[in-house]
């Protein structure tokens, strides 16, 4: 009797840990998976179709490419900022430049995920964003801060090509959702 007790506890317990794995694994392995299928959709609009959606009942498209770490990070940036959008990639803020246009290209990721590599970057790093028409801009990062959400706002309107990658901080933070962004600010190379 004991014996069986004891079998059933430790199937039960394996159990929970296989489904805490999964739990666990689900969002990166969303958003890996989503990747993949928007580089193919990015390169059907790389060859001229227009909001080509990475699945059928997507309701967003690629924008841009973003590369950093000379080509490590490599990430298909969406259309809209949506939380349900950012599950899958960073988005493009709609209210913001487009990539390629002269003003401020908004783009926030979430932190655990595909702006995860944001907390590397560093002042002088170099970022490529690569337009839909097919031309690619370097911008050069000029700066980091935190930012609180409820007090600080970010300039839209800018004379020069600017960029702002946008994600929540801390990055090791337990809970989402708190107010504090990590920003990175870089400037376009002419």
């Amino acid at each position: 009797m004991l014996r069986n007790a004891t079998r059933l506890v430790v199937a039960c317990l394996l159990c929970f840990g296989f489904w805490q794995l999964s739990q666990g694994s689900y969002i990166p392995a969303k958003a890996w998976l989503a990747q993949e299928l928007m580089q193919r959709a990015w390169t059907r609009t790389a060859d001229g179709e227009v909001r080509v959606t990475p699945w059928p009942w997507a309701d967003t498209w690629p924008v841009a490419r973003l590369s950093a770490k000379s080509g490590a990070v490599d990430l298909i940036v969406l259309a809209g900022s949506s939380g349900r959008t950012l599950a899958f990639g960073p988005g493009h803020l709609s209210a913001s430049a487009l990539p390629g246009e002269i003003g401020n290209v908004v783009i926030a990721g979430h932190r655990d995920t595909h702006f995860q590599f944001l907390q590397a970057v560093e002042i002088g790093e170099q970022l490529q964003m690569e337009s839909i028409d097919g031309t690619s801009n370097t911008y050069t990062v000029e700066s980091i801060d935190i930012v609180d959400s409820r007090k600080g706002r970010l300039l839209l309107d800018t004379a020069a090509a600017t960029l702002s990658l946008v994600t929540c901080y801390p990055f090791d933070a337990r809970e989402s959702g708190g107010p504090l962004r990590y920003v990175v600010t870089a400037r376009v190379l002419y």
